[in-house]
């Protein structure tokens, strides 16, 4: 998982990734949900101490709820604090979340959390319409890596293509 990225690109402060989310599925079909946080969290995202390993959504009574995001505790925060991993209420249109309910009832398909991050000062998390891949599909996805590495490195050898 990354770390809080110092600089903004575009206004958007990224504060954590799930790169392995695009190891494990195919991603068909990303979209922007604001998150219902509390205080203490939003403080503790803004320190980067989040971690989006593990952690997915659900269509449940026509609301997206995220699982297992893990915010830590803010260090700063008296009794007040959050629970780390609760589950916290995305903020869609109902229609994307009839679209989505529908698609997620197909076969294969699920909700997977891409990337936390700070849009106008505003915590807002990359969700993804993905189906899972089968272990041939990654092996042949690190083939391809590894050949593609291999020629990068002989044309760097030998000078070719530039």
């Amino acid at each position: 998982m990354k770390k809080a990225s110092s600089a903004t690109k575009n206004g958007i402060k990224i504060v954590c990734q799930n790169k392995k989310a695009f190891h494990d599925y195919k991603i068909i079909e990303s979209l922007e949900a604001g998150m219902v946080l509390t205080g203490t969290e939003v403080k503790s995202l803004r320190e980067g101490r989040a971690n989006l390993k593990d952690s997915y959504a659900r269509i449940k009574g026509g609301e997206i709820w995220l699982h297992d995001f893990h915010i830590s505790p803010y260090p700063h925060a008296s009794y007040n604090n959050h629970e780390p991993e609760r589950t916290r209420k995305l903020l869609l249109h109902r229609r994307e979340i009839r679209r989505l309910a529908g698609k997620t009832q197909e076969k294969g398909f699920t909700l997977v959390p891409l990337k936390v991050y700070f849009s106008k000062g505003k915590a807002k998390v990359e969700i993804a319409l993905a189906r899972g891949k089968k272990e041939y599909d990654k092996r042949e996805r690190i083939k391809e890596k590894e050949e593609a590495r291999e020629m990068d490195r002989l044309r760097k050898k030998y000078n070719i293509g530039s």
